[in-house]
């Protein structure tokens, strides 16, 4: 596992271990549609209750499932790569919203990976 750890480390955006844990993967063969194949890589936030606004901080807090996010990211030896974000939502005692985390996954207006997107822009 430490050597999936490692590889995950070179392969992913930036910073994002430091929220989710890599979870597994799933491949999708070649199509008509995807002549190259596509390649989704499964990550799980990581189980840590999110900071309360103040005028919450005396509640309890309870997860409530996971909301997922998918995320273009960059091709790896051609095939296209997306990014399987499994978020964590958390309901707040006597709140009817869900909350979650505040992290930011995609390059604003987008649904591509922050590092991606400015590639794709010919940006820094």
């Amino acid at each position: 596992m430490e050597k999936i750890q490692e590889l995950a480390e070179l392969l992913l955006p930036e910073g994002i271990l430091e929220y989710f844990e890599y979870a597994g993967y799933e491949r999708k063969g070649k199509e008509e549609s995807q002549p190259y194949g596509e390649v989704t890589i499964i990550l799980v936030e990581k189980n840590v209750v999110p900071k309360l606004p103040g005028e919450y901080r005396d509640r309890k807090i309870r997860q409530k499932g996971f909301k997922e996010i998918r995320v273009d990211d960059f091709p790896v030896r051609g095939k296209k790569v997306k990014l399987l974000l499994k978020r964590r939502v958390w309901q707040i005692e006597g709140i009817e919203e869900l909350y979650k985390r505040e992290i930011l996954t995609t390059y604003p207006g987008t649904k591509l990976e922050k590092e991606f997107a400015a590639f794709l822009k010919g940006g820094d």
